[in-house]
């Protein structure tokens, strides 16, 4: 798998556009309100990630929170990478740089995620995230389409984990200041 080499760092607000124009043309992800993306890159920094090309501006995103009734667990609300760099692992390598940071601060045990029935891709990298864990992942309906007040398919839950201490040898470099980047290559 060969991909450029892109910086991860939390987002600030000046990611916000950028992560809104990466869900807008994903033409799969549910498009948040722009105003909702410079809100997410402040309030959930700490919970979130960018991946930044050479030139700083920001090519990919997840974002996630941690469940305030559920203290270890992450939710990944979304993930978005640009056309021209899918297919190179670049979503995998932003969750595992995400959970390493949260798991190196003590604040992460477990992840969650919804997917819907038709979503492979979607399916492929959080479960390729469990095995390269060495944790486990429940299914099951959490939403389904009648909920939704308009046409969205209905959405199933992913638990993952406990999640697995990293192996000793593990290229994961651990995060203790918050706003450090890495290199991905």
């Amino acid at each position: 798998m060969v991909r450029p080499r892109e910086q991860m760092a939390e987002p600030t607000i000046h990611d916000g556009a950028s992560a809104w124009r990466i869900a807008r043309d994903s033409r799969v992800l549910d498009v948040n309100s722009s105003y909702s993306y410079l809100l997410w890159c402040r309030d959930f920094a700490g919970t979130s990630v960018v991946a930044r090309d050479e030139s700083g501006e920001a090519v990919a995103f997840v974002t996630g929170y941690i469940r305030p009734d559920a203290p270890g667990s992450l939710v990944i609300w979304q993930i978005a990478v640009d056309d021209r760099r899918r297919g190179r692992g670049l979503a995998g390598a932003m969750l595992d740089h995400l959970t390493a940071r949260l798991r190196s601060r003590g604040v992460l045990q477990r992840m969650e995620t919804t997917i819907s029935a038709d979503n492979d891709a979607s399916q492929r990298l959080f479960l390729s995230f469990a095995a390269r864990h060495g944790a486990s992942v429940e299914r099951e309906l959490l939403f389904p389409a009648g909920l939704f007040p308009d046409a969205h398919e209905s959405e199933h839950l992913y638990r993952i984990g406990p999640l697995a201490q990293p192996p000793a040898s593990s290229n994961e470099t651990e995060f203790s200041d918050a706003r450090r980047t890495r290199s991905v290559s």
